[in-house]
């Protein structure tokens, strides 16, 4: 998904308790479901900005030479001021773009049935 187009809001706002457990009828799942996505998010943007600061690395070990590379630092500004990993999954969650399952209450209805 490219984290770049979201259009979400970039700072946390107040937001209804109710609009997170809709569709699972449990706030606390709704929470870790967030936190997952989350994570999974966070974790895919660093990979995609290590990447991108690598192309820009040298190969010297010169410890007193410290010099700035414009690029590097031109990558590291636009990351920062990307929505927040939590802010995207929970624009991904109201939206109904997150994909989750809860194997325990498949089992719970199965019993039932």
């Amino acid at each position: 998904m490219d984290y770049k187009k979201v259009k979400t809001d970039k700072v946390a706002i107040t937001r209804n308790l109710r609009d997170f457990d809709e569709s699972t009828e449990n706030i606390y799942e709704s929470i870790a479901i967030l936190a997952k996505r989350a994570n999974q998010i966070g974790k895919d943007l660093k990979e995609e900005l290590n990447r991108k600061i690598e192309e820009f690395s040298t190969t010297g070990d010169n410890l007193e030479e410290v010099f700035e590379n414009r690029e590097q630092i031109e990558i590291a500004k636009f990351y920062e001021r990307l929505p927040k990993p939590t802010l995207l999954a929970i624009q991904e969650f109201l939206e109904d773009e997150i994909y989750y399952r809860n194997p325990a209450k498949e089992v719970a209805n199965n019993k039932i049935s």
